[in-house]
C-alpha cells in the first residue's frame, strides 16, 4: 500500500505532563482508522500533528508529496454571517479553481452532506447541522486522507448511521477519534489505542474494534503475566544478593548487573500495568421496593404547535431501564424533564411513589457552577463528602473520577467536556436515588468511563431512563425502549434493531408519497371494574401502606443493629421478634397488591 504520512519518535508533553514520547506510526492509502484512548491521553493533539497544525516536542512527520490532508476538529467554527457556500469554499480560495470547478465542488459537497439551501447562513445551524458543515468543508478538499476528531458529537441516530454509511463508501482513507463503539466496529479496519499502559505508547491492531477487545485483552493477561515471572525473578536473585557472592568475579558481577536489570524492567511493567486509570462509578440505590416508582398515564405534550407525544404510558419499576430513542427534537429531553418535575405536560400525568428520590443528570450541564473550582463543587461543604455512609476525603474522592490533585483549584470552565460529565456524575452518586433520569450523560466519556458507567446502570437497584446517542450503551444496559418520532408518534421497543426497522419503514413511505406510519403509545387503561368498592380503595392506598410499612421495618432494623442491646438476651429477643413482624408485614402487604393487581389484569 502507499503510504501517505509517517510520524517517527513523536513526542508531546504541555508543563510537567507527558501526552505521550517515541510514538511512530505509518498511515496508508484506503485505511480506516480509529483512534481511542482515554481522556487526556493525546489523541487530538496527535491528530492535529499529523495534519500538521501542531508541532511535536521531538520527532519529524514525515507526509508524501502532494498529499492532500483534511482535518474536522471537534469544535465547528465558521464565520457567523457567512451563507453554507461560502464556508465550504474558503479553504479552496487559494487552489486557481475555475469559476465553475469551485461551483460544482462545493455545491457536490453540499449536496452529498445533506444541503438543499446553499444560502441558508452558518449562524443559524443546529448543532448537528454545524457538523455536517464542516464535513462539507472537508469533503470539498478532496483529501487523501481525512483526520475526523469526535465526528459524531452533537449528532442524533440517524445523523450518526448517515455518517457511516458515507465513510463507508469514501474513497479516501481517514482516522477517526471517537468513543462511540458502534461507530468504530462499522467504520474502522484498523484500531490504534494511545496508552502509556503500552512499551511502545500505542497498540494497534488490524480487523474492526471488536478484534481489538480480542487483542487487547490478549496483550493485557500476556503482560500481567510478564509481571508475575519478571516478579520471581527478581524475587530470587534478591534473595541471592542478600546472600551475598563469596567473590566479586566476573561470573558474580555479571549477575549483579542482570539483577539490577530485572529489577528495572520489572518497574516499568508494573508501571505500564497500573497507568490505566478507571472511574469509580457505582450509583447508590435506596432499597426501597415499592413495585411501581412512577407512573405516567396518558401524557401528552406539545411545543411551537408541534405534538411531541400524546397519551404515553410510562410504568418504572425497580429494574427497569428505558432507553428513549429518536432524532434531535423528537421530544425526548422534553419528556425526561416532565419524568423529573421540571415541566408539566400538556394532558395526563405523572404519579410518584412517597418521599421518591429522583437524580436528574442535565445535558446542558447547567447545574455545574462554571466559577467553582473543582473541589468546592465536588464537596461544597469543607473537606470531604459523605458517601454510603461514611466520610471520604475530596482528593480520594476525585481521584476516584481521574481527577488529578492539582487540579482540585482549576476553575469548572477550564475543565474538559469529559471531566465535566464525570464531575456531574460524581455528584449524582452522592444522592441515594430510587430512579435515575439520564440525558446524555455519555457526551465526551472515554471508552473506560463508559464501560464502568454501563456496569454501574446495569447494577443500579432501582429504575433508569436514559437518553444516548451511544448504541452500544443503550442495547447493553436499557430492559426496554420508547421511540419517538416528534410527530405524536411513540412505539414501545425491544431493542435499537426494532427501532431502526421502524424508521426505515417510515422513510421508504415517505419516498413513496405516502404519510409515514404514526405509531402510537399504548393508551392509558382505565381499572377494570372488577374490584369491589372496599378493594379499590384497599389497592388505591397500597403504595402509601407499603411506603410506611418499609419505613417501620427499617426503624425496626436499626433498633436491631443497636450495639447496646448485643450483650441484653431479653432486649435482643424482643427488637428481633418487632423486626421479623415488621418484615412480614411488608411482605404481606405486597403479597396483597399482587393479588388485587392480578385480580384487575383478569
Amino acid at each position: 500500500m502507499s503510504t501517505l504520512i509517517s510520524i517517527r519518535d513523536i513526542a508531546k508533553a504541555y508543563g510537567a505532563r507527558t501526552l505521550f514520547s517515541n510514538i511512530t506510526l505509518t498511515l496508508h492509502q484506503g485505511e480506516r482508522v480509529g483512534l481511542i484512548g482515554a481522556n487526556g491521553s493525546g489523541k487530538s493533539t496527535l491528530l492535529r500533528i499529523l495534519a500538521g497544525l501542531e508541532k511535536p516536542d521531538s520527532g519529524e512527520r514525515i507526509p508524501r508529496r502532494q498529499v492532500r490532508l483534511a482535518h474536522l476538529a471537534q469544535k465547528d467554527e465558521f464565520p457567523e454571517d457567512a451563507t453554507v457556500a461560502e464556508v465550504v469554499a474558503a479553504p479552496l480560495a487559494g487552489e486557481g479553481l475555475a469559476e465553475a470547478e469551485l461551483h460544482a465542488r462545493v455545491g457536490a459537497a453540499l449536496s452529498r452532506t445533506g444541503f438543499t439551501d446553499h444560502a441558508v447562513s452558518a449562524g443559524s445551524l443546529s448543532g448537528g447541522w454545524r457538523k455536517r458543515l464542516a464535513l462539507a468543508r472537508a469533503l470539498a478538499q478532496e483529501p487523501d486522507l481525512l483526520l475526523l476528531d469526535e465526528p459524531t458529537n452533537h449528532l442524533d441516530l440517524e445523523s450518526v448511521i448517515w455518517l457511516e454509511k458515507m465513510l463507508r463508501g469514501a474513497r479516501f482513507a481517514y482516522v477517526v477519534i471517537s468513543h462511540d463503539r458502534c461507530f468504530l466496529e462499522n467504520t474502522t479496519t484498523r484500531t490504534i489505542e494511545l496508552a502509556r499502559s503500552y512499551p511502545e505508547g500505542f497498540l494497534s491492531v488490524d480487523g474492526p474494534y471488536s478484534t481489538f477487545l480480542e487483542k487487547r485483552a490478549d496483550f493485557l493477561a500476556a503482560q500481567a503475566g510478564l509481571e508475575e515471572t519478571l516478579a520471581n525473578k527478581v524475587r530470587r536473585e534478591v534473595e541471592w544478593l542478600r546472600r551475598g557472592p563469596k567473590a566479586r568475579t566476573t561470573k558474580a558481577k555479571a549477575r549483579i548487573d542482570e539483577a539490577g536489570r530485572l529489577m528495572g524492567e520489572l518497574a516499568e511493567t508494573r508501571e505500564r500495568n497500573t497507568q490505566a486509570g478507571r472511574a469509580g462509578i457505582e450509583f447508590g440505590g435506596t432499597s426501597r421496593q415499592t413495585r411501581r416508582l412512577m407512573v405516567a398515564e396518558g401524557v401528552s405534550k406539545t411545543l411551537g404547535g408541534r405534538e411531541l407525544f400524546s397519551g404515553l404510558d410510562i410504568v418504572l419499576s425497580p429494574g427497569v431501564r428505558l432507553g428513549l430513542v429518536g432524532a434531535n427534537g423528537s421530544g425526548k429531553s422534553t419528556l425526561l424533564r416532565i419524568l423529573a418535575g421540571e415541566d408539566v405536560p400538556d394532558q395526563g400525568e405523572v404519579r410518584r411513589a412517597p418521599a421518591l428520590e429522583v437524580a436528574y443528570f442535565d445535558q446542558n450541564r447547567a447545574r455545574l457552577d462554571q466559577s467553582l473550582s473543582l473541589k468546592a463543587t465536588l464537596a461544597p461543604h469543607g473537606d470531604a463528602v459523605v458517601y454510603l455512609g461514611r466520610s471520604v476525603h475530596v482528593v480520594t474522592w476525585a481521584k476516584r473520577f481521574l481527577f488529578r490533585p492539582e487540579q482540585l483549584d482549576l476553575p469548572v470552565s477550564l475543565l474538559s467536556g469529559g471531566e465535566q460529565a464525570r464531575l456531574l456524575i460524581a455528584q449524582l452518586m452522592l444522592r441515594p436515588a430510587d430512579v435515575l433520569l439520564l440525558d446524555e450523560p455519555t457526551n465526551d466519556l472515554d471508552i473506560p468511563t463508559l464501560e464502568i458507567l454501563e456496569e454501574s446502570l446495569q447494577d443500579f437497584p432501582g429504575a433508569v431512563v436514559l437518553i444516548s446517542h451511544d448504541r452500544y450503551l443503550l442495547d447493553t444496559v436499557s430492559t426496554g425502549m420508547l421511540g419517538l418520532d416528534g410527530r405524536g408518534g411513540a412505539v414501545p421497543l425491544a431493542d435499537l434493531e426494532q427501532w431502526e426497522r421502524v424508521r426505515d419503514e417510515a422513510e421508504r413511505a415517505e419516498a413513496r408519497g405516502q404519510a409515514p406510519a404514526q405509531p402510537k403509545a399504548r393508551q392509558a387503561k382505565q381499572p377494570a371494574k372488577k374490584l369491589t368498592y372496599k378493594e379499590q380503595k384497599e389497592f388505591d392506598g397500597m403504595e402509601q401502606a407499603i411506603a410506611e410499612a418499609e419505613e417501620a421495618l427499617a426503624t425496626r432494623e436499626a433498633e436491631l443493629a443497636d450495639p447496646a442491646v448485643a450483650h441484653d438476651p431479653t432486649e435482643l429477643q424482643a427488637r428481633m421478634a418487632r423486626q421479623e413482624a415488621a418484615q412480614a408485614e411488608v411482605d404481606r402487604l405486597y403479597a396483597r397488591w399482587a393479588e388485587l393487581e392480578d385480580k384487575l389484569a383478569d
